[in-house]
């Protein structure tokens, strides 16, 4: 019908096609191949391959329950089991029977919790944590791990390192539990640190719930975001940090600073001071010295 199919080069195609115009179309032999372009040797080979039934079939087992092996790591598995196979051999057995494994479209994120994430009312309500890069003097880059308190805005921890992984950062969130108490929810982004095994650990082992922000919405997480703005405007952009221990420094001078003497500009006075004053069991302990209200 003037449509042209598809282009067969394989010997085992061009046998098939041969096939077909010598049974529907009764042609010969001869003339069938000089019509697809093959010799007739081609059509008439037969194979001396020995049969691999069962080695096709033990490489199909060991693919299905290692999923994520390639033809070179079947290959030592097979061989471990006695299999005596040429590497060239079994990626042609690898490829026929369609074992290639499939790149993955994009990284697991961890889901979290997806629910609307509710005012943060008091102290320890809600903390944020998120990571700010910058560099020493001699090009070397390192990482700042922030925690934040949502409701008081107070900064709870500037972690410097030139790595920071996710145990050292369920390390630091224990520390920060023994001298703060528990949170009743930590917000963060979906970067590898947070999604490890280790922090996803943390937060079942210490029942805090982990609210993830939605890819590309760094606006979920708006009070990390803001301070690391302010960090890195009033003391990352203006200092040269020539070593670890002076930026670990710098920053302890700079956190004591932001917590006690900074006012913020919607409140005019410091975290330390509005956490002071916010404190639910301060207030009601002035209520009931005044007899305000009733004794428990």
């Amino acid at each position: 019908e003037g449509l042209v199919g598809k282009e067969v080069v394989t010997p085992a195609g061009k046998r098939k096609a041969v096939a077909h115009l010598v049974d529907a179309h009764g042609m010969s032999e001869r003339r069938a191949c000089k019509a697809i372009g093959c010799c007739r040797m081609t059509i008439r080979y037969q194979t001396s391959r020995a049969d691999d039934a069962a080695l096709r079939q033990r490489m199909r087992a060991l693919a299905q329950e290692r999923r994520r092996f390639g033809y070179r790591r079947l290959h030592v598995l097979l061989k471990r089991e006695g299999y005596r196979i040429n590497h060239k051999k079994l990626f042609r057995l690898y490829r026929e029977e369609r074992l290639a494994v499939r790149r993955r479209g994009g990284r697991k994120r961890a889901i979290g919790t997806r629910a609307p994430m509710t005012v943060p009312m008091a102290p320890n309500d809600r903390w944020s944590l998120d990571f700010v890069s910058d560099q020493l003097t001699d090009g070397r880059r390192f990482r700042i791990l922030t925690v934040v308190d949502d409701c008081t805005r107070e900064c709870l921890a500037l972690v410097a390192d030139t790595s920071l992984s996710g145990a050292r950062v369920a390390r630091e969130l224990d520390r920060l539990v023994m001298e703060r108490s528990k949170p009743k929810m930590v917000v963060s982004d979906n970067g590898s640190e947070f999604t490890s095994n280790a922090t996803l650990t943390w937060a079942d082992q210490s029942r805090v719930a982990w609210h993830y922000i939605a890819p590309g919405k760094p606006t979920q997480n708006a009070f990390i975001e803001s301070f690391n703005g302010r960090l890195r405007d009033e003391l990352l952009n203006e200092t040269l940090f020539t070593s670890l221990a002076q930026a670990r420094v710098t920053l302890g001078c700079w956190r004591a600073d932001y917590n006690n003497a900074r006012p913020l500009a919607a409140r005019m006075e410091d975290p330390s001071e509005f956490a002071f004053t916010c404190h639910p069991r301060r207030d009601l302990a002035l209520r009931y010295a005044e007899g305000s209200a009733p004794a428990p």
